[in-house]
């Protein structure tokens, strides 16, 4: 695990600092900042359109050697857009080709990676495995943006893409080595009273399930993306976190936008205040990963608390009289996102049977990939209409509104009666995913 966090380390700052300079790589070419969203939305697209079907085939090819190759493919990615930057032939067109590649390999690189580095630690301590990844991604953040700096004002442009292609065959020339503990991965055992089986359209392992005519068994990585969506439908606990997490996503967490106009806006401002500020929002990241690191069974109810309590501090930021009382809220802001994000991050990633968690995770990579892309342009257009501060206070009274009225909708339909209906004599063929050694 502490190799593993180191690859990551070195990994994370190799992105950052490719992250830090590509929008600026397109602008130079094109000259234009719709090219720039372009460019975005292109490396974006396959992850909400082919996110499901990445996660069908995490859980059906060897983890280790999936995650091996695809980082390996990124890497040449990287270079490739180097040589071609050196050798001043980086055209759009090809920019975005190399672009969509990108997004590509990374529908099957991101549940990879995630659930290799659950497997290397005992299943109590995958909360922690997970706070401590989050604090690597931040601090990552951080390196990656200054290092970014200093390496293109010296070395070029290039330099970024060269350094996060070798961060990529670092992590490659490590994941071999890795180990994963005992059992990690291994699916349901059969029992002789009955077979534990994960229903791939009814939701959660059933417990002890006995064999009966009309059942028809298949391997659990033979359901494929369909099964991935119908298993994430039938888990209430995975809607409602899709729900907190998409709502906090679309009218929250884009303080690079709202904070930024607040800030030059009516505070008034400078852009190295700013600076101040998002060094800020990353310095309480790392500390909410560190608190969360102490959780052992997170709940969605606690990141609908926390999901809510930081839409209130987001109100109470665009409220903010002066940059100072601003920045001692960020750091609470940060504090709490930062441990919604790592606790939510442990229920998506441990609720699922085994056999299912990198189509659920693909499902996942689908639905934040879209409100991925509609949280910015809604935000911009709040911002150009109820201005900085309007959008932060609006945004905010929204999160903690809908999650209150959600989580009051739950409370009333728990309290309600169970009715249970007899069990036909006769059922349909039904088809039971069963997992495999």
């Amino acid at each position: 695990m502490r190799w593993w966090s180191v690859a990551n380390l070195v990994s994370n700052t190799g992105a950052w600092m490719q992250l830090t300079v590509q929008n600026l790589l397109v602008l130079q070419i094109t000259g234009s900042a719709a090219a720039t969203g372009l460019s975005l939305a292109v490396q974006a697209g396959p992850g909400l359109l082919l996110g499901v079907v990445g996660g069908a085939a995490v859980d059906r090819w060897p983890r280790k050697t999936t995650a091996a190759v695809s980082q390996v493919v990124l890497g040449a990615v990287a270079f490739a857009t180097a040589a071609l930057m050196a050798g001043d032939l980086l055209s759009m067109p090809v920019l975005l080709l190399l672009a969509a590649v990108t997004g590509i390999v990374n529908t099957i690189d991101g549940p990879a990676t995630s659930l290799l580095g659950n497997d290397l630690v005992p299943a109590r301590d995958v909360p922690s495995a997970i706070a401590l990844g989050s604090v690597v991604h931040s601090s990552g953040r951080l390196a990656g943006t200054a290092v970014a700096a200093v390496a293109v004002g010296t070395l070029g442009t290039a330099s970024a893409y060269l350094a996060n292609g070798l961060s990529f065959l670092f992590v490659a020339a490590v994941i071999p080595f890795l180990r994963p503990v005992r059992g990690a991965h291994r699916a349901a055992d059969v029992t002789g009273s009955g077979t534990t089986v994960a229903e791939a359209g009814a939701g959660p392992t059933t417990g002890s399930l006995p064999m009966r005519r009309g059942v028809r068994i298949r391997p659990a990585h033979e359901g494929g993306a369909r099964a991935g969506l119908a298993y994430f439908r039938r888990r209430p606990r995975l809607v409602a976190l899709a729900a907190i997490t998409g709502l906090s996503s679309v009218f929250g967490r884009n303080y690079q936008l709202t904070l930024a106009v607040l800030v030059v806006g009516p505070l008034h401002a400078g852009q190295s205040d700013f600076g101040t500020v998002s060094t800020v929002l990353a310095i309480g990241g790392i500390a909410g990963a560190v608190v969360a690191g102490r959780l052992r069974k997170p709940s969605v109810r606690l990141v609908g608390a926390l999901a809510a309590c930081g839409g209130l501090l987001q109100v109470a930021a665009g409220l903010s009289p002066g940059l100072v009382v601003l920045i001692l809220l960020v750091v609470p802001m940060a504090v709490v996102e930062s441990v919604s994000d790592t606790a939510g991050a442990t229920v998506l990633q441990t609720d699922p049977a085994p056999e299912m968690r990198g189509r659920v995770l693909g499902v996942w990579r689908s639905a934040s990939t879209a409100w991925g892309l509609v949280g910015p342009p809604l935000l911009g257009l709040l911002v150009e209409y109820a201005g900085a501060r309007g959008a932060l206070v609006s945004g905010g009274l929204l999160i903690a509104v809908g999650i209150g009225y959600g989580a009051l909708r739950h409370g009333r339909a728990a309290r309600r009666p169970v009715r249970l209906d007899p069990v036909p004599t006769a059922a349909p063929a039904t088809e039971i995913f069963l997992p495999v050694s």
